[in-house]
C-alpha cells in the first residue's frame, strides 16, 4: 500500500495526544482584538478537543502524527 500524504494545513493546526484525542487552539485570536474584551482573549489563548464528529476527519488528513 502506498504513503499516505499528509495535508500540510492541518499538521500545522491539530496535534494529537496520547489517548488519541485531537487537539486544536480557539479560532478569532490573530487580530481586531480591541473590541474584543480582555476575558474572551484569555479563554481564546487556552487549546481545547476537537468536536468527535470532525474527529475522524483530521485523524485521516494527519496519519503519521
Amino acid at each position: 500500500m502506498p504513503k499516505l500524504k499528509t495535508h500540510s494545513g492541518a499538521k500545522k493546526r491539530f496535534n494529537l495526544t496520547k489517548s488519541g484525542k485531537v487537539k486544536r487552539a480557539h479560532a478569532f485570536k490573530s487580530h481586531i482584538l480591541t473590541k474584543k474584551d480582555t476575558k474572551r482573549g484569555r479563554r481564546l489563548r487556552s487549546t481545547t478537543y476537537a468536536e468527535a464528529t470532525t474527529e475522524g476527519t483530521i485523524k485521516k488528513m494527519i496519519p503519521y502524527k
